[in-house]
């Protein structure tokens, strides 16, 4: 019987031994050396560039959301709350005391925004402002002028302001009132304006003075034609020509007021042509108020149109203009019922031709209107009777009541 290997005795280490120990010297080298590549560290983190700010409205890139670069202090609503032991060593049940607001917003009330930094995506989809040359992209909106570059947004408000302001002739823009701009306040310079301003005299004091527009006022370039102030309207004197102050608008709606070009169309009964010529009908434009990208609405001074639509060169009096008006109500009554008639024609037409086809296809007098016709082109089905045997074939026959059609069948 062999001996079994005896593995040899494992070495021990007596207690006051330090065999295993690191030596002085070694470290300090270790230590050294790590010093050393802290400071290597160190340095290459300062000669790093920093990394670009980040711009407005710009995507955020994904290395600054990296774990390796979020800050200890960032809130995690998603991680649990670390695990905690009271005094007897038992562990907390969860709680929702992890979702908390970051430290440098907690104690503030808002948080302030530069909304003049910030650049409008329009939610991600394409713009005017991506493709100002693609027509689609202007499709059915008004084309607005866009902010200049450097202007800062209560800049450009002012500025806008301001357009308004100069294009209705208000505030600053205003023209000054003088007596020397009015035509009686200063001496005539113009022959032809000298006698047509006496022509005009004479017929007032004469009392067959009309006025350009038939109601007996006199119209001079800087004053109101009603009561003779010098408080106008500028952008009325600038449009339709016409010198009225805000007091006699109010006054009088029946000459000063605003119609629409339906209006004047339905109403005085004037044409589209007529009312898109300036020289006759000037108009003024104000946004639509049904929708912003509609075409802009076109207002007319009551004043100009009834001037216009009873005068000579169009109908000539309110009695013409009646007349027409009716005549014009009875063609279309009559179109109306032209209309009516010819569907009622129709109407017979086809009964007419229903009931030809149910007296001769079947139906019968006792048909009524309404019920389905059978003809040719109806699909038939048979309607089987009841099977008879053939003692001599050994075969079953039946036969349609209908059309009297018969079949054989044999039966296993």
């Amino acid at each position: 019987m062999s001996e079994q290997p005896v593995p040899p005795p494992r070495a021990t280490r007596s207690a006051g031994s330090s065999h295993n120990l690191p030596e002085p010297e070694q470290i300090r080298r270790t230590e050294t050396a790590r010093l050393k590549a802290k400071a290597v560290a160190e340095q290459a983190q300062a000669s790093r560039p920093p990394p670009p700010a980040p711009v407005a409205g710009a995507k955020r890139p994904y290395s600054s959301m990296t774990a390796s670069q979020t800050p200890t202090t960032v809130r995690d609503a998603a991680a649990a709350s670390p695990q905690k032991r009271d005094q007897n060593g038992f562990i907390r049940p969860p709680s929702n005391d992890y979702i908390r607001p970051a430290k440098k917003y907690a104690r503030s009330d808002f948080i302030e925004y530069d909304f003049s930094k910030m650049t409008d995506t329009k939610g991600g989809f394409l713009s005017t402002v991506d493709d100002p040359h693609n027509k689609a992209m202007w499709k059915g909106q008004q084309r607005e002028e866009q902010k200049p570059e450097g202007m800062t947004m209560a800049e450009w408000e002012k500025e806008r302001i301001r357009r308004k302001l100069r294009a209705n002739r208000a505030g600053p823009y205003e023209p000054g009132i003088s007596i020397l701009d009015t035509i009686n306040g200063k001496e005539e310079e113009d022959e032809e304006a000298a006698l047509l301003a006496a022509a005009e005299n004479a017929e007032i004091e004469s009392g067959t003075f009309k006025g350009k527009y038939g109601d007996g006022k006199r119209d001079v370039q800087g004053k109101c034609r009603e009561c003779s102030s010098l408080e106008i309207d500028w952008k009325w004197q600038d449009v339709f020509g016409v010198g009225v102050c805000n007091s006699c608008k109010d006054k009088l709606p029946d000459k000063y007021s605003l119609l629409t070009k339906t209006e004047a169309r339905d109403d005085y009964l004037l044409t589209n042509e007529e009312l898109q010529d300036e020289d006759i009908m000037p108009h003024l434009e104000r946004p639509n108020p049904h929708k912003q990208f509609f075409h802009p609405m076109q207002l007319f001074l009551r004043l100009q149109v009834e001037a216009f639509a009873l005068g000579p060169e169009k109908w000539g009096s309110p009695e013409a203009l009646d007349a027409e008006y009716e005549k014009r109500q009875l063609v279309s009554k009559e179109r109306k019922q032209k209309k009516f008639r010819n569907k009622l024609e129709d109407l017979k037409r086809r009964t007419r031709v229903e009931a030809y086809k149910r007296a001769k296809l079947g139906g019968g007098a006792d048909a009524q209107f309404g019920q389905k016709i059978r003809g040719r082109y109806d699909r038939h089905e048979h309607e089987w009777g009841r099977s008879v045997l053939d003692p001599e074939t050994g075969m079953t026959r039946k036969r349609c009541e209908e059309c009297g059609m018969e079949v054989e069948e044999l039966e296993f």
